[in-house]
């Protein structure tokens, strides 16, 4: 029986601090991104945030989503 292979997609949604504030906001919703995805056939996977600043805050966070090689499952 053949090894299940897999393909990623990654989708970097950028933080934006809101004015007058230490708060930050996502440029687009993630909600609406994951809804997107799996439409398509993708699986959410996991939520990573590199890229830290000099405050430790986030620029931004990828999502993270898979689905099987050749549409098998």
């Amino acid at each position: 029986m053949p090894e299940q292979r897999y393909e990623y997609d990654f989708v970097r949604v950028k933080l934006r601090s809101k004015t007058f504030s230490l708060t930050k906001v996502a440029e687009r919703d993630y909600r609406q991104i994951i809804a997107e995805r799996a439409a398509e056939g993708w699986r959410f996977v996991q939520v990573f945030a590199p890229g830290l600043s000099l405050y430790g805050d986030p620029w931004h966070f990828e999502l993270i989503f898979e689905r099987p090689v050749g549409g098998q499952s």
